[in-house]
């Protein structure tokens, strides 16, 4: 999977400005962006997302023209056939398990009286070993579990990317390195290009193959 941006963004906010500017290509399975707080790092997930249009302008994913300022192009977040894994994993908390997962099908899937028995959900179900709390609600699970959930949630609909914001920032440090390791493991055997943001350099040393660093809006690369 080969991805490449270079977008430009002004926000505002008060008093304050924040510009930014970022540029980088990579021709990786895994890549990384690293950097504090504050540093454009979420911005930069969102806007290959979808979840933010940049002012000025490219994201292309092997070739695929996402957002082209230039050209007019900006597709819906739908279109993108790009997976978003939210910090905090947003999980829907009147939803079971099984639930939860099916709502990343089709629209209307998660309104299936039985998701359990969908054969993509049930796919999931297996590869992540949920097979015991599929009736649980998100209240009801640990950590980790809703993390596997919300990566289920993420792959049911066979993206071409996943993308990952500081994914293990919510979880106690034994559970983080394990919850690494399961993912690191998952994405060789599944394959999955990813793209992922994060503060900590252990994350990097498990994960990264394409690093870059971004500090102030801007974007470098790591030796």
């Amino acid at each position: 999977m080969t991805i490449e941006l270079q977008i430009k963004k002004t926000l505002h906010a008060g008093e304050r400005t924040f510009e930014l500017d970022v540029a980088f290509a990579a021709d990786s399975r895994r890549v990384v962006l690293y950097g504090p707080s504050g540093s454009g790092k979420s911005l930069t997930l969102k806007a290959v997302a979808g979840l933010m249009t940049p002012d000025a302008g490219h994201i292309r994913l092997d070739g695929r023209v996402l957002f082209d300022s230039a050209q007019r192009i900006n597709l819906p977040t739908q279109q993108r056939n790009v997976a978003y894994l939210f910090q905090d994993y947003a999980l829907f908390p009147h939803l079971t398990v099984a639930q939860n997962i099916a709502f990343g099908l089709a629209r209307g899937c998660f309104n299936l009286r039985r998701p359990a028995t969908h054969q993509a959900v049930q796919q999931w179900i297996a590869a992540f070993e949920l097979e015991a709390i599929v009736g649980s609600y998100p209240a009801q699970i640990s950590g980790g579990q809703r993390q596997r959930v919300a990566l289920a949630r993420a792959l049911v609909s066979n993206p071409d990317m996943l993308l990952l914001d500081e994914p293990f920032s919510a979880l106690d440090l034994s559970l983080r390195e394990r919850m690494r390791r399961e993912l690191s493991e998952l994405q060789q055997r599944l394959d999955v290009p990813m793209l992922l943001i994060t503060h900590d350099p252990a994350d990097v040393e498990a994960l990264g193959e394409a690093v870059f660093e971004v500090r102030d809006g801007r974007i470098n690369s790591l030796p």
